[in-house]
């Protein structure tokens, strides 16, 4: 797919407030999320990410090859430069421009740059903001009606809205905030070439990985807890505002607890293949991306049966799943590691399940059948 419109395409993707490329490769993440942008890129005449960092994002210009960038580069307070953004785009005459978020918030900015230059708005969402700003505050808080109010200001004035879940689709459908035939639904992608499974001879037994940020939502605590009085090996990769507590507890109470911090994304799946089961404990999760690179690595996974992972885990045939409290994880822990035909099944069908929906081909070929929707 290469149209002639959709080849004079400029794509501007607008980052979340406050996030920069640096701020992406020092979290780990700059490889994986380049990845989609490099596969849309020869059927587009351009690609601009426009960032909040300042002249440092610069100096990633050979990581990201002919993707260009916007940027902070004046060091002015952050309120400034979004309201100067949308007068500041390099569009010249390179050809019509469309503009997508990388998640809602930002969407304010993106929007008024579309309308100053005339452009379609693809607002991406790839979580549920408002229901987790609901969750994490409650239904009277400030952050929620923050949330509603970005809401209800970039949805309908967008061209297409991007889910990454059913889940999420029918949310909006149902508070009547987008139209049906404006929304879309494309899941997030993992590198299936990359993050897939190892020699059976390289996991270690009874080794227990997690991966993600170690913050209240997580539900690190429960999982530390749990590895209590199991003859395990937990490692944690990732960091957070709670990590300083996470680690006191772990090694106050002599638990098996092994911290990793921050590692490259392509490291990951060395990781992830060096251990026995992958455990996601979360208390509520929008479309995990870590979860589906530890199917698509073949690692028998238990998740907890809550929004955002019972959705892509079959009960005891592409993972397990088990509620949130730190008995009912031990419990699920012990059953699939003390079970080695459960794990001999749930492992090939995680993979498989994986690489059927979210290999970055098949993703990339739904971005682009979108872009070509909006494509003069």
């Amino acid at each position: 797919m290469n149209s002639k419109g959709l080849s004079r395409m400029q794509l501007f993707l607008f980052f979340t407030e406050g996030v920069s490329v640096r701020h992406w490769a020092e979290k780990e993440l700059l490889e994986r999320e380049l990845a989609l942008y490099r596969a849309l890129q020869p059927h587009l005449g351009g690609i601009t990410f426009v960032t909040y960092g300042d002249a440092r994002d610069l100096g990633y210009r050979e990581a990201l090859g002919d993707i260009r960038v916007v940027c902070n580069r004046w060091r002015l307070p952050q309120h400034y430069y979004a309201a100067m953004l949308p007068r500041v785009l390099p569009l010249g005459r390179r050809g019509p421009a469309l503009f997508k978020t990388h998640q809602l918030q930002g969407g304010r900015v993106a929007l008024q740059a579309a309308r100053t230059y005339g452009g379609k708005l693809i607002a991406r969402c790839g979580f549920p903001y408002a229901e987790n700003m609901e969750r994490r505050y409650g239904s009277h808080s400030p952050q929620l009606r923050h949330a509603r109010e970005l809401e209800r200001a970039v949805f309908p004035a967008a061209e297409r809205v991007v889910v990454t879940t059913p889940a999420m689709r029918e949310s909006l459908l149902e508070r009547c905030l987008v139209p049906p035939q404006r929304l879309r639904v494309i899941p997030n992608y993992v590198l299936t070439d990359v993050f897939s499974p190892a020699s059976a001879g390289r996991r270690r037994p009874r080794r227990l990985c997690f991966v993600g940020r170690l913050s209240k939502e997580k539900n690190l605590f429960a999982l530390v807890e749990a590895v209590r009085g199991l003859d395990v090996e937990l490692l944690v990769v990732g960091s957070g505002g709670l990590e300083g507590q996470i680690r006191e507890k772990a090694r106050s109470q002599n638990l098996p607890v092994c911290f990793l911090g921050n590692v490259p994304h392509l490291e990951l799946p060395r990781i992830l293949n060096s251990s026995e089961v992958f455990v996601l404990p979360s208390l509520y999760e929008g479309h995990p991306k870590v979860l589906i690179e530890a199917m698509a690595c073949g690692l028998p996974v238990i998740g907890t049966d809550v929004p955002g992972i019972r959705e892509l885990i079959r009960h005891r045939h592409t993972g397990y799943l088990c509620g949130t409290t730190a008995g009912e994880i031990r419990a699920a822990i012990r059953e699939v590691l003390d079970d080695a035909e459960l794990r001999a099944r749930m492992g090939p069908n995680a993979r498989e399940f994986a690489v059927r929906n979210f290999a970055l081909e098949r993703v990339a070929s739904m971005e682009l059948a979108l872009l070509e929707e909006l494509a003069p």
